[in-house]
């Protein structure tokens, strides 16, 4: 690679420090076409895997996996709020060891992307950001503000520091190609103005003053100043540029899925549309992209911001939440990865040529000078599929969709020609038993003296609990004489009480009078409710509860949470009675939360209630425990909290996070994978709760005596709770007999010879420890419908059923191939066939047969 198509600013900067450092050997650069490394240009697959959303034990299997997947590049944030929780005092232990994280990315062979932020927005608390740094003197959060720019310096330098004495930067011999400052800034600087450029400039040339010998990128900023490369953030990032000539065309944050909140549908992206995007992307010169997420993970604890983001982080990415491989999506991708490298000779050498092949087709070939040729060929219609001559030669477009030649002959890969296997998973129960549960209730009849303090007026919540606690008690009392004509069978009073977020439990005399909820996009709400008020002095309690702290928005430091009021009574014989600057006694937390009694090492003087529960009366601000065997097997684990309300679970001291069985609204209907994808889209789970399973980590659990503790605030029959085992369930292929493109089909060894076609296959592979125990559904013909709900079409072999059964039944994985002679004869000639297949997996027996790929 010549130096003079590297770009010159970054050069002559990588030059000048190699001059002054022998450690820094700047082995990584950049050109217009893309990131040079080791003198070669490099076409990079990358996945987001966020160390603390998983645990340690995971990281290995999950990096494996990704490799398999065609990954060149991990991608991870580092989090600031869980590495230094107080001003100066750092934690990188357990699932918070970011050098370890990094290791196992280099010890698999892949590159790492550093994204240092430190404001990273990811859907995680505050953005990242910890809540202290609120409180620094004279603060003003991501602006040209010096107290701001000394913390985050102080916190970016702490990172690369730590990065240089374990050697983890590519110039030392690390793993780390690429580093990030700051993140999506570009909106929020135009907001800013002047401030907001002078910002961003400091912050680009702080960051490459550390010295790395790597680049650095600022996604979603126009105004990105080199060295540091600006990248795109998205669904789709096919029409970006970078704002200078000489910098490579990088997509951070190709998003393939979406978040979920409490009381929101699922988004499912399907997985054509985006590898028509990446493919797109590709086409356009682009030569770095992201999945925004690869593996989603976890929000435990209350880690998940938003608010109201849910403990699950899946982002229906190729490695669910659990960890477990999502098909057909992982599969259909790690196919456009190798059609992808088949290409990359091509790619890195020249910019394409465009040409029309019709009113919504294009060809774009890249012609190297070396006799490399890879051509895109698109079809943008979505609708209807299209036939297309390129190079005198014919072909079918499905709509929204690219067919990939890597010699621009050979189709390998359309993005809209799934061959790959879609997986059923299920949750399914383990022989783990959750008995003689113990209860323990809040005393709502006085608070903890030790922990209260009294103020006039109403108070921001966050500055009084500084996020200790999602929690915060508002108690004041009201004389009502017995005069009042509600006690005289008038009609209650009503108690109005309006919160600037995020929920509300009213408790009136210690009983719940009614709880108020706001949302993500609106958390400002209003109770309205009628009390039962007595005459004489009467208690009145407000539990604001916080769900997560906002990650995104302009200066959200400043944005409100708890109750600011106006808190009034109405309906008195007086009218309307103010209480909002009535004396006010604040707790923060709960008393169980004081005594710790999540713990099982805690010796707490809570008085837990045995005995059976099930003709108990539900009682809201209750704390439940129970102990429990690990049960068998190796499957992911989950609770089913199906039964409860809302409220807080941890198993042995360590908290799986918030759950809420609320149920999502939204637009579930069918999903076509055509047209431009937005999260309205796609949705599922409406009328079901957002989240019912939550994550249980294996390693968190001990052989025996595993102590569950969970906080219900509303009331729930924790006696239906059950932990529950993620398996497959059965396995599905679709695979048209003619048509599908195949990476064994093209040699280029024998390009231009007569060669066998070799015919596509239907593939089946049940998880591990499983076998194949039946065929659900078979059909070659014009079968209909979706994997779950197959139907026979008007074409069908009738051998169909006992052709899979013979070559499958009680086999881990099979192959069978669509043939006519492989079902005796032709159901319908001249007519487009398929094999359709759903099988069932069931626990290996060891009558199981061993796979036969040549069948």
């Amino acid at each position: 690679m010549e130096t003079n198509s590297v770009t010159k600013s970054f050069f002559f900067f990588c030059f000048a420090l190699c001059l002054g450092s022998q450690l820094i050997q700047c082995s990584v650069t950049y050109d217009k076409k893309a990131i040079v490394i080791n003198g070669q240009r490099r076409i990079l697959i990358s996945g987001s895997i966020h160390y603390p959303r998983s645990t340690p034990e995971m990281w290995e299997d999950l990096v494996q996996k990704a490799k398999e997947g065609g990954l060149d590049v991990i991608e991870t944030y580092v989090f600031w709020n869980v590495h230094e929780p107080s001003p100066g005092n750092y934690n990188f232990e357990g699932r918070y060891d970011l050098v370890r994280f990094l290791k196992i990315i280099q010890k698999a062979g892949l590159y790492a992307h550093l994204r240092i932020g430190p404001y990273i927005c990811a859907e995680w608390n505050f953005g990242g950001f910890p809540v202290w740094l609120k409180y620094v003197p004279g603060i003003s959060f991501r602006t040209d503000n010096e107290p701001f720019k000394n913390a985050m310096q102080g916190f970016t330098e702490k990172i690369v520091n730590l990065m240089k004495s374990e050697n983890l930067f590519e110039s030392q011999g690390g793993p780390i190609i690429l580093s990030q400052i700051e993140n999506e800034y570009g909106p929020q600087g135009k907001i800013l103005g002047d401030a907001g450029h002078k910002y961003v400039t400091w912050a680009a040339n702080m960051a490459v003053g550390l010295g790395t010998g790597v680049p650095w990128v600022m996604c979603k900023e126009e105004d990105a100043p080199d060295p540091v490369i600006n990248t795109c953030n998205g669904f789709y990032c096919d029409s970006f540029s970078p704002n200078r000539p000489y910098k490579p065309t990088i997509w951070t944050e190709a998003w393939s899925g979406w978040f979920t909140e409490f009381g929101g549908p699922i988004h499912e992206r399907p997985v054509q549309d985006l590898a028509f995007a990446v493919a797109r992307f590709i086409q356009k010169g682009g030569s770095f992209f992201n999945y925004y997420m690869y593996h989603g993970g976890t929000n435990f604890g209350r880690s998940a911001g938003g608010p109201f983001i849910t403990t699950s982080y899946d982002y229906d990415a190729p490695l669910d939440e659990y960890g477990l491989i999502r098909q057909p999506k992982y599969g259909h991708l790690k196919e456009l990865h190798r059609a992808i490298k088949l290409c990359e000779g091509a790619l890195v050498s020249v910019d394409p040529s465009v040409t029309s092949l019709g009113s919504f087709q294009q060809a774009h070939v890249f012609s190297s000078e070396s006799g490399q040729c890879a051509a895109f060929l698109s079809n943008y219609d979505t609708k209807s599929t299209a036939r297309v001559m390129f190079n005198n030669m014919h072909y079918n477009l499905p709509p929204w969709s690219i067919s990939i030649l890597p010699d621009c002959r050979n189709v390998v890969f359309n993005t809209a020609k799934v061959g790959v296997q879609t997986l059923k998973m299920e949750m399914l129960p383990s022989n783990a038993e959750l008995l003689s549960w113990e209860t323990y209730s809040e005393d709502l009849s006085s608070l903890d003296d030790s922990s209260t303090f009294t103020s006039f007026g109403l108070l921001e919540q966050i500055n009084v609990t500084r996020d200790a606690s999602d929690y915060l008690w508002y108690k004041t009392s009201v004389d009502i004489g017995s005069s009042e004509s509600f006690l005289r069978g008038g009609e209650w009073p009503t108690l109005i009480v309006q919160s600037t977020g995020h929920a509300l439990h009213v408790f009136i005399n210690g009983q719940l009078s009614g709880s108020a909820f706001g949302t993500r996009e609106n958390r400002r709400f209003t109770f309205t409710g009628k009390v039962n008020l007595q005459a004489g002095r009467n208690t009145i309690a407000l539990l604001s509860v916080a769900v997560g702290l906002p990650n995104v928005g302009g200066h959200f430091e400043t944005w409100n949470t708890g109750i600011l009021g106006p808190v009034a009574l109405h309906g008195l014989d007086q009218g309307k009675w103010d209480l909002s600057w009535a004396k006010w006694t604040y707790q923060v937390g709960l008393k169980g939360e004081i005594m710790n009694v999540v713990s099982p090492d805690s010796i707490s003087s809570a008085d837990w209630m045995q005995g059976s529960l099930i003709a108990q009366k539900q009682q809201p601000l209750t704390w439940h425990k129970v102990y429990f065997n690990a049960p068998d097997g190796d499957e992911p684990l989950a609770l089913d909290m199906g039964s409860m309300g809302k409220g807080q679970v941890w198993i042995n001291g360590q908290s799986i996070g918030r759950y809420w069985t609320a149920y999502a609204t939204g637009n579930c209907g069918d999903c076509s994978y055509s047209g431009t994808f937005r999260p309205p889209k796609c949705q599922l789970g409406c009328g079901q709760p957002t989240q019912r399973w939550y994550h249980v980590p294996r390693s968190w659990l001990k052989p025996t005596q595993n102590l569950l503790v969970l906080f219900e605030e509303l009331g729930g029959d924790p006696t239906r709770i059950s932990l529950v085992k993620r398996s497959v369930t059965g396995v599905c292929a679709d695979v048209a007999e003619y048509y599908h493109p195949m990476i064994k089909n093209w040699h280029i060894e024998s390009y231009g010879k007569a060669e066998e076609f070799r015919r596509p296959k239907v593939h089946l592979r049940c998880g591990p420890g499983q076998s194949i125990s039946s065929i659900k559904f078979a059909s070659f013909g014009t079968p209909l419908g979706t994997c779950g709900s197959f139907q026979q079409g008007t074409c069908h072999a009738p051998t169909s059923y006992s052709i899979l059964e013979k070559k499958c039944i009680r086999r881990q994985r099979c192959s069978v191939t669509i043939s006519n002679s492989n079902f005796g004869q032709d159901p319908c000639p001249s007519v487009l066939k398929r094999l359709t297949v759903e099988a069932v997996c069931s626990p290996t027996t060891s009558e199981a047969i061993q796979p036969n790929w040549r069948r």
